[in-house]
């Protein structure tokens, strides 16, 4: 895993300060080595965490007369394979790294490259005799890739992340109001957006080609929903080769490697796989808290045991105010899943005994266990035994009129229930995977940002992701939707950012695109029947776990904002949000409207207030970014 970054020039300027610059921010990502290289029109960086090929495989790497360059962010796991059939071609190598592999096959390939790739990637490739850099991020983006072609003096940017973009001289740092407002929706930034108006991501399966031209993004690669008519018996055994091969090319590595063990069926699963691969133990690692409502460790040291890891654990109190200030520091844009607080403690204590970590990440987003698809399909089913005018006017206005009882169990909240079958099905999925959405979401935007939106909501987009599906099954289109939006913009963002700032690659066996496409091409209940989700992918690795790891109900890494808002957070968010520093997104009096109703504990505005502290310390971090570099540069 590493950091890499760069840009082409307009005229012969020297560009190693800004290259190394650019770099330094992102030292975390890659420690072990800094490399670069520049011309008279591109300059590569490359920031390095040694995992393969620990003495040849520094960076920016060429082919046999060095025309072609490239650095890369990732792993590719089927290198070999492509390393030998170029050598068949006439290639030759002088190191073992998958890197090279990338420069060769760029030269029998071209742009169509990426689709010869399975693994995690983000890349970029200078190829000096036709002055052409092409760019590459990988199917289910898994790796960060930002680019900018807004940078005065600068031709086209890119890097892994917004801060190495960020260090440009000259770099337009205006926000993006529409961004600032899916922020608070969503509680991410959605691909291709970013919070700078000139920045923008390469959307995962896309390819980006600069040249005398012009830039073209091109997709390279889609999940295709399409059964294939095989029987279940057949499927579950084709899903255990699968999952056993993406599991073993995953521990290829030159250092030290383990794997993340919850006590929920995904990562249990993974460590099962490596257990039958491992020439010695696997190293397991989990973390507890002192609230039992969140702990699993009990589930984890059921497999630990099971299968006689090297199991290490911690139980942890989380100390908020350690968290906040690693969040400010580390994400370059609002994040607010608070998800990433028990993992950031998780990589932490991994990175201490090994580099390299495998996670359970991705399997509910592939094989349908969210209890969010199974309530999607169940409202879709509802839906079609009332006409279209009833819903809109009879169920709408009961949905309406109904009490809201947050402090309730769930079987009393019919509020939700009632208000998604008035809606259709892109509507409906947007109110359960949103915190702020309609009206409540005008109010909590400042006024003045509310106005520059010009009428738009991040609603607009989110059915525009629908439309696209509309013809799938209703969990295929949820899953179609979140394989663009929250599996990319959430889940792989927090796991990234988490293991980086302490320099561990993570790397996530189920979301190998093997996988990926044979769940594509299963019936909607192999993988949602009734109300078990990731039914044949738990039926597949029944026979490794314990019982009560397959069966139990799915938990989550959750941490009990609700309480921390009444209690640890309330200094922080009194500071930070309801004062002067956060008017210009966030309208004050709605910001005291919610924290007051919240602390009455009638009401739990946990994930609305979260969102609202991450936009406020982003706010506050960038702020201060802003008047340091106009001192630096003052001063100077």
């Amino acid at each position: 895993m590493c950091g890499i970054a760069g840009f082409l020039k307009h005229g012969a300027r020297d560009s190693r300060d800004v290259l190394a610059s650019m770099c330094d921010r992102l030292a975390h990502r890659g420690p072990d080595a800094y490399g670069w290289l520049a011309d008279d029109e591109a300059a590569l960086g490359h920031r390095r965490l040694s995992i393969i090929d620990l003495s040849t495989g520094d960076q920016p790497m060429g082919n046999e007369d060095g025309a072609v360059q490239v650095v890369f962010n990732g792993e590719i796991y089927n290198y070999r394979e492509l390393r030998a059939e170029l050598q068949a071609k006439g290639h030759r190598f002088r190191t073992e790294s998958d890197t090279e592999v990338l420069a060769h096959l760029w030269e029998e390939a071209g742009e169509r490259m990426p689709e010869f790739l399975n693994g995690m990637f983000a890349f970029a490739i200078w190829d000096a005799p036709r002055k052409r850099l092409f760019l590459a991020r990988d199917r289910m983006g898994k790796k960060p890739l930002y680019y900018s072609d807004a940078v005065p003096g600068f031709h086209f940017a890119f890097a892994s992340e917004l801060k190495a973009l960020a260090a440009m001289p000259g770099f337009d740092a205006r926000v993006d109001e529409r961004s600032v407002a899916e922020f608070l929706a969503l509680s991410y930034v959605p691909d291709p957006r970013t919070i700078y108006r000139g920045v923008a991501k390469l959307e995962p399966a896309h390819s980006l080609t600069v040249d005398r031209t012009g830039i073209r993004k091109r997709r390279y690669w889609s999940p295709v929903f399409r059964q294939r008519g095989q029987r279940r018996e057949e499927a579950i055994e084709e899903l255990g080769s699968l999952a056993e091969d993406a599991v073993g090319r995953r521990m290829i590595s030159d250092v030290p490697l383990g794997a993340f063990l919850s006590g929920g069926v995904d990562s249990s699963a993974v460590v099962a796989f490596m257990s039958r691969q491992a020439t010695s133990g696997v190293r397991t690692f989990s973390i507890g808290f002192t609230n039992k409502r969140f702990d699993e460790l009990e589930h984890a040291r059921a497999v630990a045991s099971l299968y006689r890891t090297e199991h290490r654990e911690k139980v942890v109190t989380p100390r908020i105010e350690e968290v906040l200030d690693a969040l400010a520091r580390h994400m370059d844009e609002p994040f607010g899943d608070p998800s990433i607080i028990p993992t950031l403690y998780l990589a932490q204590m991994t990175r201490r005994h090994v580099t390299v970590a495998l996670s359970g990440d991705g399997a509910d987003e592939v094989f349908g266990g969210y209890r969010r698809y199974y309530y999607g399909v169940l409202e879709e089913k509802l839906r079609r035994k009332f006409p279209a005018f009833f819903r809109r006017s009879a169920i709408a206005w009961a949905g309406g009129h109904y009490p809201k009882f947050d402090y309730l169990p769930q079987a009393f909240r019919a509020k939700s229930l009632l208000t998604n079958l008035s809606l259709e099905i892109a509507d409906a999925y947007y109110s359960s995977m949103t915190a702020f959405r309609g009206d409540g979401l005008d109010a909590a935007l400042a006024p003045e940002l509310r106005r520059s939106l010009g009428g738009y909501a991040p609603r607009e987009w989110f059915r525009d992701q629908f439309t696209a599906v509309r013809d799938l099954h209703p969990l295929e289109q949820m899953q179609a939707v979140d394989f663009q939006t929250y599996l990319p913009g959430d889940i792989l963002v927090k796991a990234d950012r988490a293991s980086m700032i302490h320099s561990l690659e993570t790397r996530a066996p189920w979301l190998d695109y093997r996988i990926v496409e044979f769940a594509c091409g299963l019936p909607p209940d192999w993988k949602l029947d009734g109300r078990v989700g990731k039914a044949i992918f738990k039926q597949a690795v029944r026979p490794l776990l314990p019982e009560k790891n397959v069966s139990r109900k799915k938990m989550g890494f959750a941490v009990p904002l609700a309480e921390w808002f009444r209690t640890s957070l309330k200094p922080v968010f009194e500071s930070k949000v309801l004062s002067k520093d956060a008017e210009a997104f966030v309208c004050p009096a709605e910001a005291r409207r919610l924290w007051d109703q919240h602390q009455s504990s009638l009401f739990n505005h946990e994930r609305k207030l979260w969102n609202l502290l991450m936009l406020a310390m982003w706010q506050a971090g960038r702020q201060a970014g802003v008047e340091s570099a106009v001192g630096a540069a003052h001063s100077a």
